[in-house]
């Protein structure tokens, strides 16, 4: 039976981005916690205890408005406190924490049997239309990415669409070591729920490094459901 941590429930409520004031949800948004001592650290899987804020900007975004001060001042407001301490590189450590979510959650899924690897049994899965979700490495070639996209557009009766697998933002040996297996540059999640699992950790890693194909999350058009002026908290 496959856990399901507060990051994945699909009924996740709505939140508030302190920085930006548009709404998500708070399975797509991320938490900055804040420690007994007045840290603010990020809580990637809104596990910590205590109060937290919520973010959901970019890398480059939270970078700078950490670099101004104006992170720090929204947090003092917001915890009704002068003690506040960010810790240093507050955005790398996210993309870190999200990249390893991702990753992990890669592995576990590999473990259970989800997914396939190697070009023949990728490529003979897609044409079957048995593949779910397709991932390349960073440094996989364009030849290998597009025989193996071809093959499930054929699969997904989507010939002439362009659609295609997801280029990670990490290499083949990453992968490897994620997967626990020697040469892995491509992945096929062929179990749904187990794409929805992965396809929901890497919507919220790429969406943070601010990459233009990161994929569409169920909830990504909260900010459209709810008004500026629905009530919805920035900090819990």
């Amino acid at each position: 039976m496959q856990r399901t941590t507060p990051n994945e429930n699909r009924h996740s409520p709505i939140r508030k981005c302190i920085l930006s004031g548009e709404h998500g949800d708070r399975a797509t948004l991320i938490r900055l916690a804040l420690g007994p001592d007045g840290t603010v650290a990020p809580d990637v899987f809104a596990k910590a205890p205590g109060r937290g804020a919520w973010i959901g900007v970019n890398h480059e975004e939270l970078a700078k408005a950490q670099d101004k001060g104006k992170l720090a001042g929204l947090l003092r407001r917001a915890f009704k406190t002068e003690k506040i301490a960010l810790i240093d590189d507050l955005a790398g450590r996210i993309e870190r924490g999200l990249e390893k979510a991702f990753l992990d959650r890669l592995g576990l899924e590999a473990r259970a049997g989800h997914l396939i690897l190697g070009a023949e049994k990728i490529d003979a899965a897609s044409r079957s239309g048995q593949v779910r979700l397709l991932l390349h490495a960073s440094d996989a070639s364009t030849d290998g990415s597009g025989k193996r996209d071809q093959a499930w557009r054929v699969g997904e009766d989507a010939e002439g669409t362009g659609k295609g697998g997801v280029k990670l933002p990490v290499d083949r040996d990453a992968l490897s070591a994620a997967l626990g297996r020697q040469n892995a540059v491509h992945v096929a999640l062929i179990d749904q729920k187990a794409a929805d699992r992965v396809t929901h950790h890497l919507g919220r890693w790429l969406n943070f490094k601010g990459c233009s194909n990161a994929p569409l999350d169920s909830a990504s058009n909260a900010s459209e459901k709810w008004g500026p002026d629905t009530d919805i908290p920035a900090i819990d």
